[in-house]
């Protein structure tokens, strides 16, 4: 199985639009979850799932549709009081990336005066909080009482639906067994489908090869790095 590629492709940057976004099994919940605000129970939602689960396109389509302002953790770092006042009054949402980073005090703060506005906070990380390092006690009971949405990583399905879009995005036929062949054999994520596809794209064009079970195999070993 292919486990990570070290083939490096040119590629644009991934777009996050609800439209490319593709429901399965593992992250239906999740975007119900997202589509109901803002008639959340509390004033933060925590969003957690592995790498390649597709938590970050979730974020995305919520932070567009709620107006809200996209930050990283790290972008806490060392801010007052005062400055998270004037970014929580400038805004009706806040994304925060990699929230179980975050600092403390400042993700405290932040989760107070987003409460008091009405507005809402949106912490997305690999792991829920239940499972974060936080040192202060009155930000882990706020925590405790917020919503925890979990997205899967793709299963087969949802793997295989994933590839056949990016096919169709870019007008590709792959011919019989091309996707199953793919889905048992690479890693499960959209970020990695949208790599592979890109290289049978490459390859097919510029050797004037159909996409068949070969062309993938090829792909995949030239992705890995490695022979099959």
């Amino acid at each position: 199985m292919v486990k990570q590629l070290t083939f490096e492709l040119a590629l644009p940057p991934p777009t996050f639009a609800r439209e490319d976004f593709v429901v399965g099994d593992g992250n239906r919940e999740a975007l119900a979850w997202l589509d109901r605000w803002p008639d959340w129970p509390a004033p933060a939602l925590a969003l957690s799932g592995p790498a390649g689960s597709g938590k970050t396109h979730l974020g995305r389509i919520w932070a567009a549709r709620a107006g809200a302002v996209v930050l990283d953790a790290p972008d806490l770092e060392g801010k007052s009081v005062p400055d998270l006042t004037a970014l929580a009054e400038a805004h009706p949402a806040i994304l925060v990336d990699h929230a179980d980073r975050a600092p403390d005090r400042a993700l405290f703060h932040l989760y107070n005066l987003m409460r008091e506005r009405r507005a809402h906070l949106l912490l997305v990380a690999e792991l829920p909080p239940a499972h974060w390092r936080i040192a202060l006690p009155d930000l882990a009971s706020r925590l405790r009482a917020a919503p925890t949405i979990a997205v899967a990583p793709p299963d087969d399905e949802l793997l295989g639906s994933i590839i056949l879009k990016q096919l169709g995005d870019r007008q590709l036929h792959a011919g019989p067994g091309v996707v199953q062949y793919l889905v048992a054999r690479m890693e499960r994520s959209a970020e990695t489908a949208r790599r592979v596809v890109a290289a049978l794209d490459q390859r097919a064009l510029s050797e004037r090869r159909e996409i068949d079970r070969r062309l993938a195999a090829d792909v995949l070993t030239e992705l890995s790095g490695r022979t099959s």
